[in-house]
Order: C-alpha cells, then structure tokens, then sequence
C-alpha cells in the first residue's frame, strides 16, 4: 500500500485527489486541509485538520502517518491577494514548502508539489519543462521560489505546472472561470472577460490522475501537466456558455490592460505536455468534454 499524504484537501484539485485515490485498492490515503473535511465522501481514507504553516502540527502529522508520499496542492492562490498581502503569500507558498520539504528529508518521503504557468512572463506560450520561467507578480515569485525549494532539497520529488483549473467541488461552493461563468450568466449579470490571456483550461479531474500517477511512479522532475487546448480567456467562457445554452449577451470583452489588477499577469501561457503523456500516461479531456463532465456534477 502506497501511503499518501495529501495537503489542501478541500480545494478543487484536492477533492479530485481524493476521488482518484478512492477508486484505487493501493493506496492508503491521509487528506488534510483547515477547518472541517468538507468532501461528501467520509469513509475509506483517513482525515485531520492541518495548517501548513504551522511546522509542529505538519511535523506531527507527518511522523505519525508516516506516509511514503505528500501531494501538496495547498497554496495561496488568489493572484491580487498574493500582490497585496505578500508575507503570508510567502509563508503559505513558500516557507510551508521548506518545511515539508525538509521532513521529507529526513523520513525519505517522495514530494509533488503543484505550480503553475504563471511562472513565465508570457512573452512565448505553447512552454516546455526546459523553459526558463521569468515570473511577473509577487504571487508568480513565491510559486518559482517553492519550485526551487523542491528542486535544491535531496529528496525525489516533482513538480507539476498546471493551467486554469476549472471543475466542481462537493458542496459546489467555490468558484472557478467555468463555474463563475455559469452562474453569472444564469443569473442574468454582466460579466467582464478578458479577451487578450491565452491559456490552456485544465479539468480537475485530469490533474488529479496525473498527481495519482506521479505518486505511483515516483516520478521526479518537472511536468507541464493542462488542457490540450490553448484559447483565450474569452474562448472559453464563450464556449461554456453555448455549452450551457446561456445568453453571451452579459459577456464583455476586456483588456488585461482596461481591467487593471493588482498583480500582473502573463498574457500568452500553454504548455507543451509531451512528457506528461509519455511518463505519467496523462491523456487530457477536451473543453468540451470536461463542460460534459462538469454539467454532470451540477446536476448531480
């Protein structure tokens, strides 16, 4: 049995993780997270409450369960928040790294750790592993830095970049760009989208396979783990709404530049993720097969 500890338990890709593990007979799985374990499913894996920042109760837990792998999706990933309040940005996403990086360490655990294309300045897209990241915002730094951190400890560990992640969790509470876009619409509320970011829409349910795979294999290195699809920010959330027969008439193109967020962003991403699908046996849903996927979930 392949013990895993998971962090950040009940955020999108979390729960996925979660799920993905359930279907498995090898795996015995700790998922942790702060607060409550908001998952519907309660049984067949083990539970406990665990703020990363906290280096006593991650070495508590860690000790305990013992685990041969930690998967860690826990992160501050609101990318205007990080710019505004860069200390815990940086003891979330950087300093919990170190801390679990050094337990490993010690105990000889393997490490994936979750980034992202926000790494790179945009200036290229369509990016590959061997690309050197160029970061723009504070939030941007703190996940290259992690990346680092991973990279300079001697452990086996991966690194996995991933795009726009969109799904459904459990209590369908939280948002992402597919989720906003449905209820907006439904709700009959303008929306500003931008028309000029380029990305790959990544469904939580692949990523999650390929965070399960890269624990089975033990795999080590960085991976470009997204959609297979690389279409603007407005592309997509067109596309969601015709999926969902909603009127396009609320969707107002915008400019990154006429938005003006805190932080700045990369306007042309999307990976090349040849070595995913060759080591890690990922094979990616369509748009259109992960909006199938997703109005499944909702009606559910």
């Amino acid at each position: 049995m392949l013990r895993i500890l998971l962090t950040g338990s009940n955020g999108l890709l979390g729960q996925k993780i979660v799920y993905a593990a359930l279907k498995r007979n090898d795996i015995q799985l700790l998922a942790t997270s702060k607060g409550e374990n908001r998952l519907h499913a309660k049984a067949g894996y083990q539970y406990a409450t665990m703020d990363i920042t906290n280096a006593d109760e991650v070495t508590a837990i860690v000790e305990n369960f013992k685990p041969h792998c930690i998967i860690n999706t826990a992160a501050m990933t609101n990318v205007d928040a990080c710019e505004k309040d860069q200390e815990n940005c940086w003891k979330m996403n950087v300093e919990a790294v170190k801390t679990m990086t050094e337990l490993c360490q010690r105990h000889n655990i393997h490490f994936i750790h979750l980034s992202t294309d926000f790494v790179f300045d945009g200036e290229k897209g369509n990016y590959s592993e061997e690309d050197v990241p160029n970061p723009l915002s504070h939030y941007a730094r703190s996940k290259y830095e992690s990346e680092k951190v991973v990279q300079q400890a001697k452990i086996d560990a991966a690194v996995l970049r991933t795009i726009i992640i969109y799904g459904v969790v459990d209590d369908k509470q939280r948002s992402n760009v597919v989720i906003w876009t449905i209820n907006s619409l439904r709700q009959q509320k303008d929306i500003n989208v931008i028309s000029d970011q380029i990305r790959s829409p990544t469904l939580a349910e692949d990523l999650a396979d390929a965070c399960v795979q890269a624990a089975l294999k033990r795999a080590t290195g960085i991976y470009h783990v997204s959609g297979s699809e690389t279409i603007s920010i407005l592309d997509m959330v067109n596309r969601t709404a015709d999926f969902f027969q909603l009127d396009k008439k609320y969707i107002h193109p915008i400019t990154t530049a006429q938005l003006n967020q805190p932080a700045k962003r990369p306007l042309l991403t999307g990976f090349n993720i040849d070595k995913a699908k060759r080591e890690l046996n990922f094979q990616p849903h369509t748009l259109q097969q992960g909006l199938e996927i997703v109005k499944k979930q909702l009606e559910n």
